[in-house]
């Protein structure tokens, strides 16, 4: 029976302490103190109101000296295509040639099927488990060569979920945070991102406080094909809080 795939995502490291390390980062452009008396003076002041006024004037490159790791499963191959344009990040994704989806191929169901009802959702999922069934049988035409995964993987559909881990630096998280957080973002790409940015809001708040989608901090980039609903979304963002399937 194919399996509908429930997406998560889970920070599971950062650079500690990266309001110091980024305020220290920025020290060191504006003065010409060593590092330990630049720490000193740091300690003397309150680094997460000056790395504030440092994101403020937009000098963003000391921010990215802190990064932040996350493991995500249940999201489509159709989403990883997306993810991978965003080339300052690192990742590391399930292989399809090394690992078999026999027994364990879970896919994603867009809401637009789902919001159609429990039959054409029921058709979207016999669809799936057509596919499935085609892999296995490709699996088996190949006699159980070791590489048979390498070519029976062609058939997998874009809802095909994986998973991965992903690395990004503040100052690329809060681009992509800019861009996929946005409503005419593909919806997929648009949850993830939500969710990655309320776990970042509440590791590090001082660096994420005000990230999200532009219209948060401005006019709409998007022009006339605005969604119009820039009052909504900063809303939105204000009380946004962690996916209980994240925790």
């Amino acid at each position: 029976m194919i399996q509908k795939a429930e997406p998560s995502v889970r920070l599971i490291a950062y650079t500690p302490d990266p309001v110091t390390v980024c305020a220290l980062a920025a020290r060191v452009c504006y003065s010409a103190l060593d590092f330990d008396a630049l720490k000193e003076k740091l300690a003397e002041q309150d680094p997460a109101a000056f790395l504030r006024d440092v994101i403020r004037s937009g000098h963003l490159s000391v921010i990215e000296h802190a990064s932040f790791t996350f493991y995500v499963e249940g999201v489509s191959r159709s989403l990883l295509a997306q993810l991978t344009r965003h080339r300052i990040a690192s990742f590391d994704v399930q292989s399809q040639r090394y690992v078999s989806m026999k027994g364990r191929f879970a896919c994603v169901v867009p809401p637009k099927i789902a919001a159609l009802g429990p039959e054409k959702e029921a058709e979207y999922l016999r669809q799936m488990e057509t596919i499935g069934q085609w892999y296995e049988g490709w699996q088996e035409a190949f006699g159980g060569d070791p590489a048979a995964n390498e070519d029976a993987r062609f058939v997998l559909p874009n809802a095909c979920a994986t998973r991965l881990i992903m690395t990004m630096n503040a100052r690329e998280l809060r681009h992509f945070f800019s861009l996929r957080c946005c409503r005419r973002a593909q919806w997929e790409i648009r949850d993830l991102a939500v969710r990655m940015l309320a776990l970042c809001r509440q590791a590090a708040p001082v660096l994420f406080e005000n990230a999200g989608p532009s219209c948060l901090s401005g006019p709409c980039p998007e022009g006339a094909r605005s969604c119009g609903r820039a009052p909504e979304i900063r809303e939105q963002f204000k009380n946004l809080t962690i996916s209980t399937e994240d925790k």
